[in-house]
């Protein structure tokens, strides 16, 4: 049995490609489904995050698992996907790095265990998680542990919100009294408005299509909830739109934020959109007053706060080795003539 890692990330595709391959969590398990469907495939696990789409799959040819793979990936997106691939023990390590935080567009982000938890949690789910991605990816998780208690890899901004206040705090000099709207509810929407309430913003407004998760998130924040519907109507008071939504579509787009940029009197808009797909037509940064900036545009200052934990990394790839040789040492356990019997 190998493990098969495939996918591609902000390194070697641009947002315009990868939201084009993005997967919905309500299209996971018919995906997983199609790709078990693959000659050999007898298991796997989906990771789809703003900056990353990956396949983590036990199959007894990776080639013909790659393969199939990509011809799923190029149907749903109408264009060949530019996959790179690993093999074992290359993909055992790479989802440790991933796990870790170690292959992040910020190095040492912690968004990334919760979201690699998620894709793990759905393909149990969905019982396409079979015993050896079970051990990996629980393997992945202590490793992950382990990298945050061992090392200072964590130390400064470690996340895509954090690095987006990071932004925000750039362009205004001070975030204290600025009024911000966040469009959506979720991980990364909820740690966005953490790291604005610890800068000292005048207010913030979350919005998002189950009112119950914005009113939830408000309260927690101090902020004030709106219905999604009505999001249009506390515009033109606010410095700050920050997105990440889960929408089918832009939701942010010329022929909408032209009429109420009308009313703003000329105030400008900084517009930072954390959705893959994005939810911002990048057309608006047209419109007179408008600033917008997408995920790929914070790599930048991701890069500036990279000092410390850059001398970190290596103590990180040290530890990720040790784990790495542990499960291969496993997994070829469960082959060897006294361990097939545990075989599923």
């Amino acid at each position: 049995m190998n493990i098969l890692c495939a996918g591609l990330n902000h390194r070697t595709a641009h947002l315009d490609v990868r939201e084009r391959f993005a997967v919905r969590e309500s299209e996971m398990a018919e995906v997983l489904g199609r790709v078990r469907g693959i000659d050999g495939v007898s298991g796997a696990v989906m990771l789809s995050t703003c900056n990353r789409v990956e396949l983590y799959a036990a199959s007894l040819c990776p080639l013909r698992a790659l393969d199939g793979f990509r011809s799923i990936l190029a149907e749903r997106a109408g264009l060949e996907a530019p996959l790179y691939h690993h093999d074992t023990p290359r993909a055992v390590r790479h989802l440790f790095r991933v796990a870790s935080g170690l292959d992040s567009m910020v190095i040492g982000e912690t968004e990334i265990l919760g979201q690699v938890k998620k894709a793990y949690s759905v393909a149990a789910d969905a019982g396409a998680a079979t015993r050896p991605l079970h051990k990996l990816f629980q393997h992945a998780f202590r490793v992950a542990k382990s990298v945050r208690t061992e090392t200072q890899i964590t130390s400064g901004p470690t996340s895509v919100g954090s690095v987006a206040v990071e932004l925000a705090g750039k362009i205004f000099g001070s975030l204290e009294g600025r009024r911000v709207m966040i469009l959506g509810a979720g991980e990364i929407s909820e740690r966005t408005a953490r790291s604005l309430q610890s800068r000292g913003v005048r207010s913030v407004i979350v919005s998002n299509r189950t009112y119950e998760r914005a009113a939830a998130l408000a309260a927690e924040i101090g902020g004030m909830a709106l219905h999604f519907d009505h999001w249009e109507k506390a515009f033109a008071d606010i410095d700050i739109l920050i997105t990440s939504t889960n929408a089918p579509h832009m939701i942010l787009t010329p022929e909408k934020l032209a009429p109420l940029m009308r009313l703003r009197g000329g105030a400008p808009l900084f517009v930072i959109d954390l959705a893959v797909p994005r939810d911002a037509d990048p057309a608006i940064n047209d419109l007179d007053g408008v600033f917008l900036y997408d995920i790929d545009s914070l790599e930048q200052i991701a890069s500036e706060s990279l000092t410390v934990r850059r001398k970190e990394v290596d103590r990180c790839e040290s530890l990720i080795e040790e784990h790495v040789g542990g499960f291969i040492g496993w997994l070829r356990s469960i082959h060897s003539p006294e361990g097939r019997h545990l075989n599923p």
